[in-house]
């Protein structure tokens, strides 16, 4: 039997299989076609202070391998998560992440320390990378100062397992990682989507209702692994990693270059068991390579 026991900072996880934030909604839409027990971890969707309505549509469109969104964060806020999601998903045996945003550091924080209060949520992942929020998001993704501002102060109110889910918008992600290591990131996820447009040739406009948006799916799949693999040489902490991962074939590439885990998110759009069938795929090719543990894969490249 192959162990797929992987574990990020005090985060136990039974395998490295996770949800992508904002692809598997609060994990409960999919309870009645997958065992959510079985996932490694479901990152719930994105988590604001206040509440947000998101962008205006047309805010999704499909692309060439993969797909462009503007959703723009629209959530009920964390007052609504902690009082509603929260009681219908803390007995659920499996590890639940909630990704939080904002739109300054003390609007971080102070969404963080309210979930630090629920005593069945193991750890947050810190969105500083979204390329869709004007007012926050991506201005501190994209320089070392920021990310560290944003870090440092969630750090000084939240308790446990902080992951920060970085933006491939940069120079040097190596550099934005050992930032938010620095200031007591306990793990790194990356990579969240490269910023992309679509137009309608026929209206003469962009298809998106901001004119930009992130584009995820198989079309970014080797900039990840190359991002993945490069934080993994720069940093001491574990490395998360996602971005266009279809199959159990590419999530071993994942962990070869160097990621603990694994997020699995446009896919989820596709088929809503891939969870099940990257999960199984692995275990599989790890049978068959002689491994014992899946721990002997990560970062061999």
């Amino acid at each position: 039997m192959v162990d797929l026991n992987v574990r990020i900072n005090q985060l136990q996880l039974s395998n490295p299989v996770m949800t992508a934030s904002g692809t598997f909604g609060y994990g409960l839409e999919f309870q009645d076609l997958v065992p959510l027990e079985e996932i490694g971890a479901i990152i719930v969707k994105g988590t604001t202070q206040a509440p947000r309505q998101g962008n205006d549509y047309p805010r999704m469109v499909e692309t060439a391998q993969g797909m462009l969104n503007c959703v723009g964060l629209q959530n009920k806020g964390v007052d609504y998560f902690c009082e509603h999601i929260y009681p219908q998903i803390k007995d659920i045996n499996t590890n639940f992440i909630v990704n939080v945003s904002g739109s300054s550091p003390d609007n971080y924080a102070a969404c963080a320390a309210r979930v630090d209060a629920l005593d069945h949520i193991p750890a947050i992942e810190l969105n500083i990378s979204c390329p869709n929020v004007k007012d926050g998001g991506m201005a501190f993704g994209v320089t070392c100062e920021g990310a560290a501002s944003v870090v440092r102060a969630v750090r000084q109110v939240y308790h446990k397992t902080l992951i920060v889910k970085l933006s491939p918008n940069v120079t040097h992600i190596a550099d934005i990682a050992r930032a938010c290591e620095s200031e007591g990131a306990d793990a790194v996820s990356l990579i969240n989507t490269l910023m992309g447009m679509a137009i309608d040739i026929e209206r003469r406009r962009p298809k998106l209702s901001i004119r930009t948006g992130g584009l995820s799916g198989p079309a970014v799949k080797s900039v990840a692994v190359r991002m993945v693999n490069e934080v993994f040489h720069a940093v001491k902490i574990p490395v998360i990693g996602l971005g266009g991962i279809m199959t159990a074939e590419d999530a071993i590439e994942f962990m070869m270059a160097g990621a603990s885990a694994i997020e699995i998110g446009t896919a989820n759009f596709v088929d809503p068991t891939v969870t099940m069938k990257v999960k199984q795929g692995m275990t599989d090719w790890l049978e068959r390579h002689g491994c014992k543990s899946v721990r002997e894969i990560v970062g061999v490249v």
